[in-house]
């Protein structure tokens, strides 16, 4: 994902609703699978690995509620992750969580180097130039090519910047802050 530019965003585990608790998605439910209760999860993880180390996870269902699941079985098979969860032992039961959003606390979150961001610290950041000219906020990060891309939105005139998340564009990043300084080549702003 870092393809060059020097900087590198995950482009998933994002938070998982707002509640009491922050949570990271780390997968959604997509299908039943199999006759003992599995369940087939499309992964929203730049870290499938981890899976083997959890214990529960927390599903977030389409209308907001949670409920903490624990994982007795979990394999990764044909792109998706595959699992079994305690209490859901045919296909019938696994098949009320289909839709499910499974997410770990953010402070389980698997921790990024130097220059390497998750898209929710970046999301709402606000960006400004070297100069300290106001560009606006991060809206969403796009992942489409060498680099992720920061959608940009200026509440002054309703218009959004797209910037390359690249080092030499992106000069300043403090998510503590939510500030982003960028350096942009001549063009880029007007396009």
């Amino acid at each position: 994902m870092n393809g060059g530019s020097g900087r590198r965003a995950a482009s998933v585990e994002q938070r998982a609703g707002a509640a009491d608790e922050e949570l990271i998605a780390v997968a959604r439910v997509a299908k039943t699978r199999g006759v003992r209760g599995e369940v087939a999860a499309e992964l929203l993880t730049d870290f499938p690995e981890r899976f083997a180390e959890l214990e529960e996870l927390i599903a977030t269902t389409p209308v907001g509620e949670r409920l903490k699941l624990r994982l007795e079985k979990q394999w990764l098979h044909a792109g998706r992750v595959v699992l079994k969860f305690a209490g859901y032992d045919n296909p019938e039961d696994a098949r009320e969580l289909v839709g499910y959003v499974l997410s770990v606390p953010a402070s389980e979150a698997v921790e990024l180097g130097e220059d390497e961001y998750y898209d929710w610290h970046l999301i709402g950041c606000r960006v400004e130039t070297l100069a300290g000219q106001l560009i606006g906020d991060v809206r969403e990060v796009w992942h489409t090519g060498a680099a992720p891309v920061l959608v940009i939105r200026d509440e002054g005139n309703a218009h959004e910047h797209l910037v390359p998340l690249a080092k030499a564009i992106c000069t300043e990043i403090d998510v503590d802050n939510k500030l982003i300084r960028i350096d942009p080549p001549e063009g880029l702003l007007e396009i």
